[in-house]
């Protein structure tokens, strides 16, 4: 696009500050390693990329929407448009794509059935093209065709990721992208409570993850689900980003499932801030009972997720009673009932009252 309109001005936007930078600008297959001929001026401290034929494009988070109302451009390129945090993003960028004759948009994604994506499929103007995995086998390296491809093939996850598929609704799912879609919100009234629930990674299995999911309760006893830090890292890694999250969104205490790490997830944690509260959990349940009652928070319209959250999502709604349960959701479970489904007279402790927050979630 930049090749094509000499002396354009575009916006190059990607889900978060960092995915703009280390993906679509300074990335292996970014903007600057593929320009064609001579590498463009990469001026980071700008957010600008500047081409030899004048074409000159800024980087945009899709966190932060409104710093794209007032930009003016002739042509956009978004990048893992179901992922963006914030999907208004997209109509602050449309308002500024007015600029020549014929200005265009290209948006890439993973193909999400989330209503915004599936809205943008059906708009007048909007041309579709699909790719799988397969056809770029020729550039991915040997392990991730075998532990990846081969893992993933056949599954519902593989169809979506690796064959660009949009799914209908998992049968028989406690959750929907319908159900959570219906109460999201963009931002949360102020909390009351904060708390960071954790199940940790015990295994070294490929597919496992440490789920770190932050949720706060509102003045109004409603459950905002604030963030998903999930991740796949060592015992060090996963506490200190669990850590980290108490500290940043000042919560009130970390809850830590133990059925399978027992005591190494306290230690593991206190390792990094031996001073932060923490509750351990255990299932004596089976997962269907825990997540059931969740589910029916949701159906009354008590759960809200702030902003998108497409791991946790996922995984929620390819999740079916009967199956192993996935990490993210865990913690999402664990943490919505520490919130509004324990038992106060078996808490440890009486429920605190922190100091009120308010606003966007951080």
């Amino acid at each position: 696009m930049a090749d094509a309109m000499p002396g354009s001005r575009g916006a190059i936007v990607a889900a978060t500050a960092a995915d703009a930078r280390d993906v679509l600008a300074e990335g292996p297959a970014g903007f600057i390693a593929t320009s064609p001929d001579e590498p463009p001026l990469y001026e980071p401290s700008k957010r600008r990329i500047t081409w030899a034929n004048g074409t000159m494009a800024t980087l945009f988070s899709a966190d932060e929407p409104n710093r794209l109302r007032g930009p003016q451009h002739h042509w956009a390129i978004c990048d893992e448009y179901a992922a963006w945090r914030y999907p208004e993003a997209l109509d602050m960028l449309m308002f500024g794509l007015r600029l020549g004759q014929d200005p265009r948009a290209v948006i890439a994604t993973t193909p999400r059935p989330t209503k915004e994506v599936k809205a943008l499929l059906t708009q007048p103007g909007v041309i579709v093209t699909r790719g799988t995995t397969h056809e770029n086998l020729d550039n991915l390296a040997p392990a991730f065709k075998e532990q990846i491809i081969g893992r993933y093939e056949g599954t519902r996850l593989g169809r979506q990721e690796l064959n660009a598929e949009i799914l209908e609704e998992v049968e028989g799912a406690l959750w929907s992208y319908g159900l959570i879609d219906r109460h999201r919100v963009s931002a949360h009234p102020p909390l009351i409570r904060v708390v960071v629930a954790v199940d940790p990674k015990v295994s070294a299995q490929a597919a496992s993850e440490a789920g770190i999911v932050v949720v706060g309760l509102g003045v109004d006893d409603h459950v905002y689900v604030l963030a998903d830090l999930s991740m796949d890292g060592s015992p060090g890694q996963w506490g200190a980003q669990v850590v980290s999250a108490y500290n940043l969104y000042a919560a009130d205490k970390i809850i830590g499932e133990v059925n399978n790490g027992g005591d190494m997830v306290e230690s593991t944690i206190r390792a990094v801030d031996s001073r932060v509260a923490y509750d351990a959990v255990r299932a004596s349940r089976g997962k269907l009972t825990r997540a059931e009652p969740v589910s029916t928070l949701y159906e009354r319209g008590m759960v809200h997720h702030v902003g998108m959250l497409p791991g946790l999502e996922d995984q929620m709604c390819a999740w079916a009673p009967g199956e192993f349960s996935p990490d993210r959701m865990d913690a999402l479970v664990w943490g919505v009932w520490a919130l509004k489904l324990k038992d106060e007279e078996e808490a440890e402790e009486p429920p605190k009252i922190a100091k009120v927050r308010s606003g966007r979630v951080r």
